[in-house]
This record gives structure tokens, C-alpha cells and sequence, in this order.
């Protein structure tokens, strides 16, 4: 094995570092609002739930400073709530707008915390046919966010999903049949994974030792690629499995866990993993961490989608959708990670440049993490 100089591999710890210092601020559930309309003829009635976080960081309700909202806090707002949510959000039938009357703000939880949840009405001047919705809230403060849509009307339901790069879209409510919006939740799995660190860093810090193999207590590089091949198909697909099975079971509604138990869970999973690559217990059965920890991963996939009321024969489509996205998230992640460790291996000193160092820095973030999840704090500003 090369030696390479000893500043290269002080820039790579460098870089982890830095690395570790920027993920907390995309570890947690990411920023989602749930829009319900029901259209019957040419009225329009709906619900907007938008989370109290994102409304307090666009408009500053938290009035004293003290980091929590009252409801006095959010009645007091209640003005400035409408005029901002609305005009981020336009209804039109097939040629004309249908001005939307704002008429009651209400507090909801969801599995993330609280929620106001706006209800509202529309006039369209004639029968709609064709209902279009432009959504633009908070894209301008976050790129991330998205708008979850549950459209019903002449008794069937439709679903959608809003972004930046989808925020205008068109639905047919004349032939009264129901669209799936399985592309939507293709690109919503794909989203969830990628603004979903905390899930991406568990399989990074699996897939960390794939190029080594483990003898006589120590460390060796594998000098051929198919092993390693073998033990990431295992890691990949243990973990499939069993994200897969628990987000059917949460989604169809049978198996139902508290999210702080979730979230907090796969914190623990982040550091057993990581521990597991400096003190191995389970050096060359890492598949079976995937599948253990892989189950709690499956229900903190699951909000994406419980939180949204999908009707009943909507799920299938959609939980088919959200996993494929899911999962060609994950494998662009791993074709990305396994030709660089496998580089890596030999051009530098692996263990003690990027295996130890960057299992002990995931270690500490999963430490961090656990903290806030478990006990509601925050320790990062971020």
C-alpha cells in the first residue's frame, strides 16, 4: 500500500470536518405543507396546513423572542398569515382566476410539530373542468420546501406534489377519474433521500469498511472489486428490505410508532454503525445493522406520505412511486461513494485517514442528534 504524504491526509480529515459541521441543518424532517381542496361545480372549499416553524421564519410571529408561539402569538398574526399563504397561492379554472376568501386559522399537530391550518374557500365564475394551482410558498426562502396536494372532486381524489420546478400544474375534474401522481412521488422519494442526510449518512458509514476486510484484529484492503461488490449487494438490499417493509406497514396504517422514538432510533442507528467501524462486532455481517436499524429507517420515511390523508386507493400507487425514488436515490448514492473508497484504498492510508476518522466525526453528529430528537433541544445553531 502507498504512503502518501502526511498534509493529504490532514486535508482529508479537514474536509470531513467541514463536511460534519454542515449536515445538521438537513438532518431533520424536511419542509412540507398539506393542501386540501375539495371543487364541487364552481365552489371551491380547502384546508392549508403550514407548519408554525416555516411561518415564524418568514414572518417573525415568536413577538417576545422567547422561542416558543402562543396561540395569542398566532392570532394576533392571523392577518399577516393570510395575506402572506395566499399570495403564494392562486386557483384558476379553465380561464379565469377564482379569488380566494381566506375565513379561519386553526393549530393542528402533526408528526412534526404544529401546524396552522388555514381554511378557505373559492368562487370560480363557471363549472370547473380544469382546475389549475400555482404554488409558491416559501420557494423564495426555501428551495427545499414542498406543497402536498389531496385534490377531490366529483368523487375521486388526485394527488400532486409542488416545487420549484413544478409549482403550476393543471387538473381534469370533468371525467371524475382519479390520477395517481406516481411521477410526483418518484421525485418526492428521491427529494426525501437527498435532503434526508441523517438516512444517506447511516449507508455511507455502512458502505465505509465495504472495501476492507477484517483478520487476526486488524484491517486489510481487498484487492479485488467483487467482494466488495458482494458485501455492498448484501448491506443494500438488507436495508431495502426492511425500509421497505416497515414504510408499507406505516403508510396502510398497521404499525404506528411515536417520531420521536423513530427519529431518535435512527440517531442510534448513525452511531452503532460508525462505533461498529472502529471497535467491529459485526465487521463482515454489516447486512445485518442495514436490516435491524433499516426497519426504523422505513418509518421515518413514512411521514412523507402518512401526513398527507391519502385516500385508500391512492396508497399503492403512491408508496410504489415514493420507494422507487427511494431506491434510485440510494443507488445513484452508492455508484457515487463505491468507485471513490475503492480508489481511495490504495492511495491513501484508509484506516487512519478516512475510515477512523470519519466513523468517530458520524459518530458525534449521530451523538448530537440524539440529544436534540430525545430530549426537544437544540444544540447547533443550525
Amino acid at each position: 500500500m502507498n504512503i502518501v504524504p502526511r498534509p493529504l491526509s490532514r486535508q482529508l480529515t479537514g474536509a470531513l470536518l467541514m463536511f460534519a459541521l454542515s449536515v445538521p441543518a438537513f438532518a431533520h424532517k424536511s419542509s412540507d405543507s398539506y393542501l386540501r381542496i375539495d371543487a364541487q361545480q364552481a365552489r371551491i372549499t380547502g384546508t392549508w396546513d403550514i407548519a408554525l416553524r416555516d411561518l415564524d421564519f418568514a414572518l417573525t410571529l415568536d413577538a417576545d423572542g422567547d422561542g416558543a408561539l402562543t396561540w395569542d402569538e398566532v392570532r394576533v398574526a392571523r392577518a399577516r398569515i393570510f395575506d402572506y399563504a395566499f399570495a403564494r397561492l392562486q386557483l384558476k379554472s379553465d380561464i379565469s382566476t377564482c379569488p380566494i376568501d381566506a375565513n379561519d386559522v386553526l393549530i393542528d399537530n402533526h408528526s412534526d410539530g404544529a401546524y396552522a391550518v388555514l381554511r378557505f374557500n373559492a368562487d370560480c365564475a363557471h363549472t370547473i373542468d380544469t382546475l389549475g394551482i400555482d404554488y409558491r410558498l416559501l420557494f423564495e426562502l426555501d428551495m427545499q420546501h414542498r406543497g402536498l396536494l389531496r385534490l377531490t372532486a366529483n368523487g375521486a381524489s388526485q394527488s400532486a406534489v409542488f416545487g420549484p420546478a413544478t409549482r403550476a400544474q393543471k387538473f381534469s375534474l370533468a371525467t371524475g377519474a382519479a390520477v395517481s401522481g406516481f411521477d410526483s412521488y418518484v421525485r418526492l422519494g428521491i427529494e426525501h433521500i437527498l435532503t434526508g442526510i441523517d438516512h444517506l449518512l447511516f449507508l455511507f458509514v455502512l458502505l465505509l469498511p465495504a472495501v476492507l476486510s477484517r483478520a487476526n484484529g486488524a484491517w486489510r484492503s481487498v484487492e479485488l472489486l467483487s467482494p466488495v461488490l458482494i458485501g455492498i449487494t448484501k448491506v443494500v438490499t438488507a436495508f431495502t428490505l426492511a425500509h421497505s417493509l416497515t414504510l408499507a406497514l406505516a403508510v396502510f396504517g398497521i404499525v404506528q410508532l411515536p417520531p420521536v422514538l423513530v427519529e431518535s432510533a435512527i440517531a442510534l442507528s448513525i452511531i452503532a454503525a460508525a462505533l461498529n467501524n472502529l471497535w467491529p462486532l459485526f465487521a463482515e455481517k454489516r447486512w445485518m445493522l442495514a436490516f435491524g436499524f433499516g426497519l426504523m429507517h422505513g418509518f421515518g420515511f413514512s411521514g412523507a406520505l402518512t401526513d398527507l390523508g391519502l385516500a385508500r386507493e391512492q396508497l399503492a400507487s403512491a408508496l410504489l412511486g415514493f420507494n422507487l425514488g427511494v431506491e434510485l436515490a440510494q443507488l445513484a448514492f452508492v455508484a457515487l461513494v463505491v468507485p471513490t473508497v475503492f480508489a481511495l484504498r490504495r492511495r491513501l492510508p484508509y484506516v487512519r485517514a478516512v475510515l477512523a476518522p470519519g466513523s468517530a466525526l458520524i459518530a458525534l453528529m449521530g451523538v448530537v442528534w440524539l440529544l436534540e430528537r430525545s430530549f426537544d433541544i437544540k444544540l447547533l445553531p443550525l
